[in-house]
């Protein structure tokens, strides 16, 4: 008589003990990708609640092989209470960005001290792919796109071995792999077509008050721009459309100090926005995109002077452009900038605003603003001056000047005369005031390295620089750069950043006529070129970009957005159900193939399986008909439904089953 029936029932009787038994491998892998996805965010959280989690890893880690070291409800009551508390203290509220990634990487760790059942690795699971994308609260990298998507595919791979229970990770890695790749077309589809919606205010992630952004501030001091020249850390990248202006010429224009206490500048309090009726240009227009990265602030670095902008920018009394909903995120703008200005006449208020004395001025300043007739000369006249002191004299450019904490501007006219471009710039604007002209010092950056592979601008923070801007009658507001008369190397050059950072910033280095041949620039360029589009194609690609794409595809309304989506989705469904389809008819189990072959033997004497019969009923006519082969054929048959259907079959049975059917005589 056939066993299957006993069998049959000993393996529903394994399937039910089994049902909540977790496999070793299927924890590795989980713990696996719990441990990377969860890595990037040990700069983002506390370093008490990184040790919290990092030891419920450890610890869950462990209890695989030793389950007595896990800990039992109470002790896990107290760790719980232990994480709420360390929480409570370590952030002031439990909204923000950074709050909240603390609270899912607690809850995480020490969700996994908890894992015992099935059910409790699909919630780690989902609660790891909610942590994989606040990654991107951070970071919208490529590489870290990459790093997220190959930990998903980790967490993918632990959730196709735990349904069903492949007999190595790297197949059931493997099978992750494969479905993650088939549903590629339908992101694209979708990141493409989907309606971009602006969500609204209160759902945005709030950005934490103490998240560290480089950059410039608002206000200016001694010292706080010389802090950035050796920072490689990027402000922005331009891309024009066709030539860019002269270097001498690439001033782009940030904040604007028009008040001081004699060490410290800062923003006009009452800034509003400017109106452009008196402003005119003339000269050569350049139009071209400017895509900003993070920073602490809404201000928007245009080339001085910018003349048309994005809608969702605006120009302030002191024409600098500030964003009106985009403060502390990556952006793009669409630009178009004149070299050549004039910004019209002066109000009685910015006037006063900006021949503002912080006391009376001491005799040894008198005196120099005398001798370089600054009191009877007309204002362009002392201009030169004043730049002509600045070269006679032995002053010079440094990196790293000392301090000058008391009178920074008198002692560095008279004593110390080695300075950054801020101590050039404040210093001038001081005694064109002591000499009754309105100016006023403004910060941005100067230059900027060409990227020959993508043919853009990268501005770095190493870029910052202050000028200065000296108001002439019909002339308006005009550009005076005293580090130009001192470093002209500084304006007219590109910086070369590696080696200035290499020799810890003691003086300016200049690139080389050869530098941008040499093969590990080029290499660094290539990459820089590949990030830049990453995030000008992908990151960036917001409503407007998708509006004109799906403009010039002809695709204008909402619905015919979703029927185009609905469409294509069908579509690739279609596609990819045809070539599994065939992919599954053209490679068969070979637990399939070697039945088949069974089945033919038994053709051959006389038994044929029928259509729809199962191997169980088959076997029972085998021995109704050859009762002389019932033990071969139990257990061929056994062999055969353990591979085929039996989530957990031995190692070797594929083997005994092909040596089975070869024996078999009929």
């Amino acid at each position: 008589m056939y066993g299957g029936e006993s069998w049959g029932l000993g393996r529903k009787g394994n399937l039910k003990m089994m049902a909540n038994a977790l496999n070793p491998r299927v924890l590795l892998l989980l713990l696996a990708a719990v441990g990377l996805i969860t890595l990037p965010h040990v700069g983002h959280i506390p370093w008490p609640l990184s040790v919290l989690f990092f030891s419920s890893l450890g610890w869950r880690l462990f209890g695989i092989w030793w389950p007595r070291v896990l800990p039992d409800a109470k002790v896990i009551f107290v760790l719980t209470l232990g994480g709420i508390g360390l929480l409570f203290s370590l952030h002031t509220g439990v909204w923000g960005r950074d709050a909240g990634t603390a609270i899912f990487v607690t809850a995480l760790g020490l969700k996994l001290l908890e894992i015992h059942k099935k059910r409790d690795v699909y919630l780690v699971g989902y609660l790891v792919f909610i942590v994989a994308a606040s990654q991107f609260l951070y970071q919208q990298t490529m590489a870290m796109a990459a790093y997220s998507l190959l930990v998903c595919c980790v967490l993918l791979a632990t959730l196709v071995a735990i349904n069903s229970e492949l007999p190595q990770n790297k197949t059931a890695l493997r099978t992750a792999a494969l479905i993650m790749l088939q549903a590629l077309p339908m992101a694209a589809i979708v990141f493409v077509l989907f309606p971009r919606v602006q969500a609204p205010a209160w759902m945005l992630p709030m950005s934490d008050k103490n998240k560290a952004l480089s950059g410039l501030g608002d206000m200016l001091e001694p010292g706080s721009i010389s802090q950035l020249a050796l920072s490689p850390e990027l402000a922005f990248r331009v891309k024009f459309n066709g030539k860019p202006p002269p270097k001498n010429q690439l001033y782009w224009r940030g904040p604007v100090f028009s008040y001081t206490d004699g060490t410290v500048w800062t923003m006009a309090k009452n800034k509003t926005a400017a109106s452009q009726a008196q402003l005119s240009f003339f000269g050569t227009a350049y139009h071209y995109a400017l895509l900003q990265e993070p920073q602490r602030h809404s201000w928007v670095y245009a080339l001085d002077m910018a003349a048309q902008f994005d809608a969702s920018l605006q120009r302030q009394s002191d024409y600098q452009l500030t964003s009106r909903t985009k403060a502390g995120e990556a952006a793009e703008y669409a630009l178009v900038s004149y070299p050549q200005y004039n910004t019209g006449d002066i109000t009685p208020a910015e006037s006063l605003e900006n021949r503002q004395l912080p006391g009376t001025p001491s005799p040894r300043i008198v005196a120099l603003v005398k001798q370089l007739q600054g009191f009877e000369g007309k204002p362009a006249l002392f201009i030169q001056q004043v730049l002509g002191h600045f070269r006679q004299q032995p002053f010079s450019y440094s990196l790293q000047p000392p301090l000058m904490e008391n009178n920074p501007i008198e002692t560095f006219l008279f004593d110390v005369r080695s300075g950054f471009c801020s101590h050039y710039a404040t210093a001038f604007v001081y005694l064109m005031r002591v000499a009754d002209i309105p100016a006023r010092v403004v910060s941005g950056y100067q230059g900027g390295e060409l990227n020959a592979v993508g043919q853009f601008l990268e501005i770095r923070q190493a870029n910052a620089h202050a000028w200065t801007e000296v108001w002439l009658q019909g002339r308006g507001w005009v550009r005076v750069d005293p580090t130009a008369a001192i470093a002209p190397e500084r304006i007219e050059q590109d910086i070369n950043l590696q080696q200035q950072i290499a020799t810890g910033g003691t003086r300016l280095i200049v690139i080389d006529g050869d530098f941008q041949g040499r093969g590990l620039n080029q290499l660094r360029q290539f990459w820089n070129n590949v990030d830049y589009q990453w995030q000008r194609r992908i990151v960036n690609f917001g409503s407007g970009h998708q509006t004109l794409l799906l403009s010039a595809l002809g695709i204008g309304s909402l619905l015919e957005r979703l029927l185009w989506m609905l469409a294509a989705i069908g579509i690739v469904t279609l596609l990819l159900a045809a070539w599994l389809l065939r992919s599954r008819s053209q490679q068969d189990d070979p637990a399939v193939v070697v039945y088949r072959q069974f089945c033919q033997k038994m053709a051959k004497a006389g038994v044929a399986i029928r259509v729809g019969e199962g191997a169980h009923d088959f076997a029972v006519r085998i021995h109704a008909q050859k009762p002389e082969l019932g033990g071969r054929v139990d257990e061929i048959t056994r062999l055969f439904v353990g591979l085929r259907y039996q989530r957990s079959p031995a190692g070797d049975d594929l083997k005994t089953l092909k040596k089975r059917v070869k024996e078999l005589a009929v």
